[in-house]
């Protein structure tokens, strides 16, 4: 008798999916080396064996329109990974983030006995609060990373939730025991170090770069000389950097802390690398822009009005400037970064809430890898 391949899905339908997936995949694949990994995700994903079958650039989107357009994608491909599932006689599957694309994949696969993970709890308390409900009905376990949201899911309904230290911790957990703190009294020996992080996406790296590049030139119109550096992915477009030549650092994604270490100062697309900024503490002006369209519905449709940035979220203050849509714009690039160059106690005030981040993001004592193990294996 042939016995079939033991085998697990896994969804990482964006990059920061993926990068929080190797905080405890390769983990797993050393406790569970009979098992076959398959799924979406990018390169990390693929050089540890992952067999995908979406890669991750032709799966995510940004904004209502973008998204809009690859409905057709994400309905054949929701039914190639179903089909798939079925094929391969999967038991488990762990879906990360995502979430209008993988709640949807939960409820399918939950209708065929399949167990599913849920690593990153969806937002809801942003938008959607009944998503609580279907999370219960189709998630064998749910695992949250920001402080408040295990409570948050139980007091609605979510039976089995684990609350994880943040991903980026865990990912930077050595790193973060060095972080020096920065000195407004070192750039005022030299010119201030911006890093310019204008995202992963293309839409979001041809609809921010340019603002950002913008306000910075209005500190040279001032007279005030800086040093850039910027975080280019290898997803996006290479001529969408074609306006960049002033720039002489350059670090790809996966070298984001030697760049954080490098900087006085940040300007970036929002999104998870916004924590990762204030974790190793770099005061970071946030930037979110949408198509006119997408703004007008997400009006009408999020009840949400805080803040956006997850390191303001945590803090419960706005610690780090946000610009949305047409809030967005040079100028206010622009002032905010000049108010941390000279005001030494604007600058040293906010390190002095960020230093207060990283002890806010703990969980549960046990290991991730482990878990999902053990409910893979059983």
């Amino acid at each position: 008798m042939v016995t079939k391949p033991k085998n697990c899905l896994i969804i990482a339908g964006e990059k920061s999916g993926e990068d929080h997936a190797m905080t405890f995949l390769p983990e797993i694949q050393k406790q569970l080396p009979d098992f076959h990994f398959y799924g979406v995700g990018g390169d990390r994903f693929r050089d540890i064996g992952v067999e995908l079958l979406y890669h991750t650039k032709d799966f995510s989107g940004i904004g209502l329109s973008e998204v809009a357009a690859k409905i057709p994608f994400y309905f054949k491909a929701l039914a190639n990974i179903v089909s798939e599932v079925d094929k391969r006689e999967t038991k488990t599957a762990i879906l990360i983030d995502f979430q209008g694309f993988n709640l949807k994949l939960a409820k399918k696969l939950k209708k065929k006995g399949v167990r599913v993970l849920y690593y990153v709890a969806p937002q809801a308390w942003v938008w959607k609060p009944w998503r609580a409900r279907v999370l219960e009905k189709n998630v064998h376990t749910l695992f949250t990373i920001l402080p408040f949201e295990k409570k948050w899911f139980q007091q609605r309904g979510v039976s089995k939730v684990k609350s994880v230290r943040h991903p980026l911790v865990v990912e930077h957990a050595e790193k973060l025991k060095n972080v020096k703190r920065k000195s407004f009294a070192e750039f005022q020996k030299r010119a201030p170090k911006i890093l310019i992080l204008p995202g992963s996406r293309n839409v979001e790296v041809a609809t921010l770069l340019p603002i950002f590049l913008k306000g910075i030139e209005l500190l040279e119109e001032d007279g005030i000389s800086v040093e850039l550096g910027i975080v280019k992915t290898e997803t996006v477009k290479p001529e969408l950097y074609e306006n960049i030549s002033g720039i002489k650092n350059f670090w790809k994604p996966s070298e984001i802390s030697e760049a954080l270490a490098w900087a006085d100062m940040s300007v970036a697309a929002s999104g998870t690398v916004t924590l990762t900024t204030g974790l190793f503490q770099v005061p970071t002006v946030v930037c979110y822009k949408v198509s006119l369209f997408t703004e007008f519905v997400l009006g009408l449709l999020i009840p949400y009005k805080g803040f956006v940035s997850l390191t303001n979220i945590i803090l419960g203050q706005k610690v780090f400037p946000e610009f949305i849509n047409h809030h967005c714009n040079r100028y206010n690039v622009h002032r905010s970064l000049k108010e941390w160059i000279m005001s030494e106690n604007h600058y040293e005030s906010t390190l002095d809430e960020l230093e207060l981040l990283h002890p806010q993001l703990t969980g549960d004592e046990f290991s991730v890898s482990e878990y999902m193990s053990g409910v893979i294996q059983s």
